[in-house]
């Protein structure tokens, strides 16, 4: 079960660092109900560059999770 998360997270973190806006159209629908403008909360530059650097960090945390996990 933990693999399986692990592969889920490293799906998820890969796609961050490839195209954060993809995660960031997905999530529009989930902010229907709290938010009045989407694109007022969008990230700017700095803001993608921030979430690419925390995919880096999780794919890296989860790619050598998944390695101790499987040896």
């Amino acid at each position: 079960m933990l693999v399986a998360f692990l592969c889920v997270f490293i799906v998820v973190a890969a796609v961050q660092v490839a195209k954060p806006r993809l995660l960031w159209r997905v999530n529009r629908p989930l902010q229907k109900p709290f938010v009045k403008d989407y694109d007022a909360t969008e990230p700017n530059r700095a803001g993608y560059r921030l979430e690419r650097a925390v995919g880096v960090v999780v794919l890296a945390g989860a790619v050598i999770m998944l390695v101790v996990e499987l040896t």
